[in-house]
């Protein structure tokens, strides 16, 4: 099955992309959906031939990044192969069969800096493994129980 992950990635917004996979293939599986930090998404999915891929997106559905592999990936292989100076991150990764970017892409390196930009108040939030801010998990955050 011939795969252009640049053409895919020229759609820009997550869910055109995704209905180009219907288009093209027929459907695909969702395989995961991993948050890092506030901004940054990585969807993975399989197309019918196997073929996996990882779609990386801004909070917004903005494709940054769209790449291809014989095999789903690792979270953590995944974020060493693009911060591999960030200790938190390890493992091996898969070949890369194909990649591209678009103009929403920018160093994801940066979300995991400790000043990194947040949305959150200091107080409700909390640094996610390897860098980037999610919703802390203690009673008065959004989501999380209160106390009786």
């Amino acid at each position: 099955m011939a795969l252009d992950v640049q053409k895919l990635a020229d759609a820009l917004v997550l869910g055109a992309l995704l209905d180009e996979l219907r288009h093209r293939y027929g459907g695909y599986e969702l395989l995961a959906h991993w948050k890092q930090g506030e901004f940054h998404h990585d969807v993975l999915v399989r197309l019918p031939d196997s073929t996996v891929l990882v779609v990386a997106t801004n909070c917004n559905g903005g494709v940054k990044e769209v790449l291809a592999f014989d095999r789903a990936p690792d979270r953590w292989a995944l974020w060493h192969w693009r911060c591999p100076h960030v200790s938190d991150f390890a493992g091996e990764l898969p070949a890369i069969l194909e990649r591209a970017i678009t103009p929403h892409w920018f160093d994801p390196c940066n979300l995991l800096a400790e000043d990194a930009r947040s949305e959150l108040r200091e107080e409700y939030r909390e640094r996610q493994q390897g860098g980037g801010w999610q919703m802390a998990d203690r009673p008065g955050t959004c989501g999380a129980p209160r106390k009786a």
